[in-house]
């Protein structure tokens, strides 16, 4: 069970990679740079889940410009106890680099469970007129080939921001991210709520505040990942992750569910940081 759980948590590298960050904006709408921590809990089980607790920490450390790409660097941190008598800490190291344009993707991620190395992913990946190449060196070389339709995290994200922006309330997309082995893709299906003004439920956490937030609409988005290579029919997610993302891309309020259990995500500390425009 624990080892289940551990692929679940390592699989939400996606919500490093694109479910809060200002990369997911398009150059020149205003990219916050910021450095966010979020608080990790319990909040449900369903079915026979034996997860008793879950207490943890996300990092997630964005830096960057269109210009430059963006840099993102992110560790989350959990506890688990499954009720079997021990309790197992899994430790997700992240770091990713994506250029302006979404045409290269560079990815690193290191899965630790009780401090032994699990997963271990190092590759890159090249948009392409006919598609995208990936070029993995760990856990082993290997070549990979995606249809051209594939997008990469902040890619993702902007087109989702286009979209509330627009009115659109669904987005289907498969994306890339690294994650796990580096060699998942996943469908998505993007679901946009009604925008949320800046006089609306104002936040009671460490977004409440925040100059740079001042005056910024947000909005509710639930994105759920499906596997790509799952056959027809109707299909269970295999997790989703639920945020109120703001214009400047910056996020809160996270949930995040993998069905035998969903865990909340509260932002505990930000820090905005100056922004550096291109030359």
């Amino acid at each position: 069970m624990i080892r289940k759980v551990t692929l679940l948590l390592g699989g939400a590298t996606a919500f490093a990679m694109m479910g809060v960050g200002p990369s997911a904006l398009a150059a020149g709408e205003g990219l916050a740079a910021h450095r966010a921590v979020y608080d990790l809990k319990l909040v449900q089980t369903r079915g026979k889940a034996t997860i008793q607790a879950v207490r943890g920490r996300i990092l997630y450390d964005f830096s960057g410009s269109s210009c430059e790409g963006y840099a993102l660097q992110f560790r989350q941190v959990s506890e688990l106890d499954t009720g079997e008598g021990r309790i197992a800490v899994s430790d997700l190291r992240s770091t990713t680099w994506e250029d302006g344009e979404a045409k290269s993707f560079r990815f690193n991620s290191q899965n630790f469970l009780n401090q032994e190395l699990g997963d271990d992913v190092d590759g890159r990946a090249e948009r392409r007129s006919d598609g995208v190449t990936v070029n993995l060196s760990k856990p082993r070389d290997k070549a990979l080939s995606l249809d051209a339709a594939t997008v990469f995290p902040s890619e993702h994200m902007r087109r989702i921001l286009t979209a509330a922006r627009e009115g659109k309330s669904i987005l289907e997309l498969p994306v890339y991210d690294g994650s796990e082995s580096g060699e998942k893709i996943y469908n998505t299906l993007t679901v946009i709520g009604q925008a949320i003004a800046p006089d609306q439920r104002k936040p009671a956490d460490a977004a409440a505040g925040q100059a740079g937030l001042a005056g910024l609409k947000r909005w509710p988005v639930t994105i759920s990942y499906f596997e790509r290579n799952s056959k027809g029919g109707e299909q269970t997610p295999v997790y989703a992750i639920t945020f109120e993302t703001y214009e400047n891309g910056i996020s809160r309020a996270l949930t995040l569910d993998y069905n035998d259990f969903v865990i909340s995500g509260e932002m505990s500390s930000l820090e905005i940081k100056d922004e550096k425009p291109c030359p």
